[in-house]
């Protein structure tokens, strides 16, 4: 009994670290795939222990997030079936694990830059400042979540020291606009009732965010078409060829959009980048085109 009460408080650590989000640390790489360094062995080291530190600091944020949201998780048709929300991990071992995560995670930073140790203890800060209140602030909120994953592309490159070209903030940047804004428009189109309600939710409307991802869905398009046909990049990566991974970009955002607005999918923008076998393969796609124009193209 002592045995399967363990191994379910182990599972539920598991559940509650969210390894599946981890996917989202992907960014913190950026720099070393476009600052040309994947071939030097001691950068993509380095390069995958910010990766592990990221995921360190996501894993803190996210327990802490559903310490605080626990009551209303639990009137939530789905959240309350979370690890922390059900009961399945105390309040007290998330706390404390949290505690440890982020603490270590913002040591081993040290340990890597000083530089990216900064990004991380800020990364860290917005984070807990977003779970305590800054979540309840409408269109802020969104940006918040965005400014997460710039901030994971700047300690990708700190932490290499390398320069982090303003391209790789502004695409990224507006990509996670984008998925902020679904997301949100999901959760709204998927609400069955008051309870378990955000009350931020209160602040949007389909109408209103549909707009916004119009907005955003556009300027993310002509980001990321202006950035592969720039003739600053082409010098600073040495290849004219960029341009083949923008097909990749148009398809993976217009199948995301088919996929929220014909199928009702993208509250969990996570699970559905990972579970539709066409967009799987379409990232796989960018991602070789982008290997292909950078390190054999030239």
């Amino acid at each position: 009994m002592a045995e399967e009460r363990r191994g379910s408080l182990a599972l539920a650590i598991v559940e509650a670290l969210r390894p599946r989000h981890w996917i989202k640390n992907v960014f913190v790489l950026a720099p070393l795939v476009f600052a040309e360094r994947l071939t030097d062995p001691r950068a993509a080291v380095v390069a995958l222990s910010a990766f592990a530190v990221f995921c360190a600091l996501a894993s803190s944020v996210y327990l802490w997030n559903d310490v605080a949201d626990i009551h209303r998780d639990r009137l939530h048709p789905r959240k309350r079936y979370r690890a922390i929300a059900s009961g399945r991990l105390p309040v007290a071992a998330a706390v404390a694990l949290a505690t440890i995560l982020g603490a270590g995670a913002l040591a081993a930073a040290f340990a890597l830059s000083r530089p990216f140790a900064g990004v991380c203890l800020a990364y860290l800060v917005l984070n807990l400042a977003y779970s305590l209140g800054l979540k309840s602030v409408v269109i802020l909120d969104v940006m918040i979540v965005a400014t997460g994953f710039l901030l994971r592309a700047a300690g990708g490159a700190l932490v290499l020291g390398v320069e982090m070209s303003h391209w790789l903030a502004l695409c990224p940047g507006l990509l996670a606009l984008f998925l902020g804004f679904v997301k949100r428009r999901q959760e709204i189109a998927g609400l069955e009732g008051p309870a378990g309600q955000r009350p931020i939710l209160l602040e949007y409307s389909i109408p209103f965010l549909d707009q916004m991802i119009s907005v955003v869905t556009a300027s993310t398009v002509l980001a990321y078409a202006l950035y592969a046909l720039s003739p600053e990049v082409e010098r600073k990566l040495g290849t004219r060829h960029l341009w083949i991974t923008i097909p990749f970009v148009l398809f993976g955002i217009f199948r995301y959009l088919y996929l929220v607005h014909q199928k009702g999918e993208g509250e969990s923008p996570t699970e559905l980048l990972t579970a539709d076998p066409l967009l799987v393969l379409n990232v796989g796609l960018w991602a070789a085109s982008v290997l292909v124009a950078v390190y054999a193209w030239p």
